[in-house]
């Protein structure tokens, strides 16, 4: 206990941390003040039910860190940049010179990939913000809009995101953490003390033992969120000795960590566009008037609005995203490859294809667990709306997993400041 305060005492008492944790906070309280200002003519009472009917659009909101449910100036948030990396990374399969840029040319070839995605984000910007504003247009949330008018709303939304994406790395070049995730942590934050206004407005004594009973769900989740999120599987490793005149290099000791949670929450987000985006599309189809079109449109929006099956293939592609994103971006072969150009190898386990193969059995075994952990969490929420049929008392999902790496990942990266301090 006495260490945890001395940490925190070196933490606002050495200059540099101080500065750094201060220009977070006035980077962050600059974000919030850009999603309060909104763009003209919005309903905002269309807008709350329109944003209630749809999961996809709470996600959405969830990256632009809270201003697409305002729909303001910074509506898009960092969701076309994040976007962009998701399809950057997925381009590395495809064309080898990517791959090589990103894994093997180092830092350089990793500024230049980073680069690459900015450059990527800005006419994903333009293309998401014309969807967007066509889709709230038709919905009567927004009044009709004239082509200056749509022109010059595109320039400023995706101007809005590029700022964004530009004050996330000036956070993470002149504060401390990850800005771009530090953006998201602080749009979910931010949306708690409506929740809890929620919950108190709302409060029945007799659901008392059920709100009890939701606390300590809670804790257990997300401490179950945590361990998850940090267990690995260590691999030995060993150096062979190698002998440069009177001097022995080498035969050191050391092992590969393996993520049991490999690939984070991107196979969340990619089974939500997966499952709710033909739903936005079959809302459209539902009032054709062919009828055809509008029979098969109409079943298949039940289908997808039954919560059984809803839930089921929900769990069922984030397992599929998860193996698949992972082995995306962890090559065997590649670990395997630089583990025998540095004289490395695993014990008992001949260098090369064997190598390989021995790490890759360990990642399918291990991605099993972090699939299915994924998928629980994923589906939590929806079990617990139906379990208390309160809508604000649902726990889990993209949210949770965001706000838990960020606190971990912010601590790792204190901690790392104060050691420096007292070293």
């Amino acid at each position: 206990m006495n260490s945890f305060f001395d940490k925190a005492r070196l933490v606002f008492t050495d200059k540099v941390l101080r500065k750094r944790i201060f220009f977070v906070l006035g980077a962050l309280i600059v974000f919030r003040f850009l999603s309060t200002i909104p763009v003209p003519g919005v309903d905002a009472d269309k807008l709350a039910s329109f944003f209630s009917s749809s999961e996809l659009l709470g996600l959405i909101n969830l990256f632009s860190g809270g201003g697409f449910s305002n729909l303001s100036i910074i509506m898009l948030g960092v969701g076309p940049y994040i976007t962009a990396s998701i399809i950057m990374q997925l381009l590395t399969i495809i064309f080898p010179k990517l791959k090589a840029m990103y894994q093997e040319e180092g830092d350089l070839g990793r500024k230049k990939f980073s680069q690459y995605s900015r450059m990527l984000s800005v006419p994903l910007a333009v293309i998401q913000g014309f969807a967007f504003l066509t889709l709230l247009s038709r919905q009567g949330i927004m009044a009709p809009l004239s082509g200056f008018e749509m022109a010059v709303n595109i320039v400023v939304i995706t101007a809005g995101s590029v700022l964004l994406m530009w004050l996330g790395e000036l956070m993470t070049e002149f504060g401390i953490g990850n800005g771009t995730s530090l953006i998201i942590f602080a749009g979910i934050v931010s949306q708690l003390p409506q929740i809890l206004g929620q919950l108190v407005f709302t409060f029945d004594a007799s659901q008392i033992p059920l709100y009890l009973s939701f606390v300590v769900a809670a804790v257990i989740i997300i401490f179950a969120v945590v361990i998850i999120t940090e267990a690995e599987r260590p691999i030995p490793i060993t150096y062979a000795k190698r002998v440069r005149g009177a001097r022995v290099y080498g035969g050191l000791s050391t092992y590969l960590p393996i993520r049991v949670n490999q690939a984070g929450v991107i196979p969340i987000i990619f089974a939500l566009s997966i499952l709710l985006f033909p739903q936005l599309i079959f809302s459209f189809l539902a009032n054709v008037d062919n009828n055809i079109i509008k029979t098969v449109s109409t079943f298949l929006l039940g289908l997808v609005g039954n919560p059984w099956f809803y839930a089921v293939a929900y769990f069922f592609l984030v397992f599929i995203f998860t193996y698949f994103y992972t082995a995306v971006t962890f090559d065997p072969h590649m670990i395997s490859t630089n583990l025998q150009k540095n004289g490395a190898f695993i014990p008992g386990v001949r260098p090369g294809e064997s190598t390989a193969d021995y790490i890759a059995k360990i990642l399918t075994r291990l991605t099993l667990v972090g699939a299915i952990f994924l998928g629980l969490i994923a589906v939590l929420p929806l079990i617990m709306r139906g379990v208390t049929g309160i809508q604000s008392l649902a726990i889990g999902g993209t949210a949770l997993l965001i706000v838990v790496s960020v606190v971990i990942d912010l601590i790792k990266k204190i901690e790392a400041q104060v050691s420096v301090r007292e070293y």
